[in-house]
């Protein structure tokens, strides 16, 4: 179902004079509330009035993570404070956390937003939705909660974590749609078969699943374990919070909300746009964003534009599944390593879970990559030999698609840290020794 078929399935004219209008708006805006931006904009020579078309975009300047944290808390606001309705952030685990206010016409939009997120996932108002994202200043649980509220369905607000009671409301309120990160649902299905529920007597349909890059084989993974159809969705914190794209029915590319979300593909390295078609950085512009809008913000992650238009109807644009971020790249002995490739072949081996780490760490000035990966119960109980036989394996596997070697190291069932939010796959060990 199309949440708003007026906003999305705009013809690709009628859109771009949106978006040119908007981005104008936006760009007078900041020059003249945002001293961050006005600067950013003199240094650069560049007035509001030389943005005339879509295309003079790249005459902006970029935004950074870095840069964000260096405003806080308020210094990227374009509106008086007392327009402000509600302000959230990021965890600020690696520095002065990122700060998103918005205006009560940003909620709106983030309302909006959200509902068409969950219309794609199949979501009605005849639907219950358990939100196992994190409540509170984390953008994922009230993103989710304003959509679900604007469709009209009915909402657990669970939040994360306890996944013993997670399955208890499912089975006692016939929870319909799922919403938490991927590796969060496997966990609950990890979880399930472990102490003898069945989920497939459950009432669950569809999960909508993010806050972390996950493959086309772990999506496979959880539809087979939780009996129900999983959705990529995507956001940030720096732009909104969830709801900046979706994937549809189809589940063919996430739909890029383009009436709020400008999207551009560039060349990390450069900076440059690539040609269509081609893998790079993915840069957005909140052009309707009114409490702390953003200009050409270098999301780090990595995807593609993908071409032609969707059968469902939708005209915004598509981007492929995240393949990576630019700051989880590992570099190993001159080779570019995302943890999903390593994931894509894991996925593909039955003896094991789909549970690893990958540790890397320095020896004799080389570095070295070895992949944690757990046993199934069956393999647990094999003999030495056996183990040793599949080890090898996986390591011709990994090697004919990452190009480097890497040490496979089997570990018992369940021995690796879970997460309830997003789970972290690197532990790198490089720096600690240098």
């Amino acid at each position: 179902m199309i949440w708003n078929p007026e906003k999305e399935t705009l013809s690709r004219d009628q859109l771009s004079r949106q978006q040119t209008e908007n981005l104008k708006k936006l760009v007078r805006q900041v020059y003249g509330k945002v001293p961050f931006y006005r600067h950013k904009m003199d240094e650069r020579g560049i007035r509001p009035e030389d943005i005339r078309e879509l295309t003079d975009i790249v005459k902006l300047p970029f935004t950074t993570k870095n840069d964000l944290r260096e405003v806080y808390p308020l210094g990227l606001l374009a509106v008086d404070r007392d327009k402000i309705a509600e302000v959230h952030t990021s965890s600020g685990t690696t520095g002065k956390p990122v700060v998103d206010a918005y205006t009560a016409r940003d909620l709106d939009i983030w309302s909006e937003s959200m509902a068409r997120t969950l219309s794609m996932g199949g979501c009605t108002a005849a639907d219950t939705v358990q939100n196992a994202y994190g409540y509170g200043l984390f953008t994922g649980g009230l993103g989710v909660h304003y959509g679900a509220r604007r469709i009209g369905a009915n909402i657990i607000p669970i939040s994360g974590g306890n996944t013993r009671r997670q399955l208890e409301m499912m089975q006692d309120f016939g929870s319909t749609i799922l919403t938490c990160t991927p590796s969060y649902a496997l966990y609950i299905a990890e979880f399930a078969a472990g102490n003898g529920i069945d989920l497939a007597g459950m009432q669950l349909k569809s999960a909508l699943l993010g806050a972390e890059p996950w493959s086309e084989n772990m999506r496979r993974e959880i539809e087979n374990k939780l009996h129900l159809k999983a959705y990529d969705i995507y956001g940030l914190t720096e732009i909104i919070g969830p709801g900046v794209a979706s994937e549809c029915e189809e589940q063919h590319g996430l739909h890029l909300f383009e009436d709020h979300f400008y999207p551009e593909i560039i060349n990390p390295e450069t900076g440059e746009p690539v040609k269509p078609g081609e893998k790079g950085e993915l840069v957005i512009t909140t052009i309707t964003k009114e409490g702390t809008p953003v200009l050409r913000y270098r999301t780090r992650d990595i995807t593609f534009f993908l071409p032609g238009a969707c059968v469902c109807g939708r005209t915004c644009r598509r981007m492929h599944r995240l393949l990576g971020r630019t700051d989880d790249m590992l570099i190993i002995r001159g080779v570019n390593i995302f943890p999903s490739q390593v994931e894509q072949v894991l996925l593909r081996i039955e003896a094991v879970e789909p549970h690893y780490q990958l540790v890397i760490e320095r020896q004799n000035k080389l570095d070295r990559l070895e992949v944690q990966v757990e046993m199934n119960d069956e393999l647990f109980s094999d003999e030495i030999k056996q183990l040793e036989a599949v080890e090898k394996m996986i390591e011709r596997e990994l090697h004919s698609e990452l190009n480097v070697h890497a040490r496979v190291k089997l570990v018992n069932p369940k021995s690796l840290p879970r997460s309830e939010g997003k789970a972290q796959r690197v532990i790198d060990r490089r720096q600690l020794t240098e």
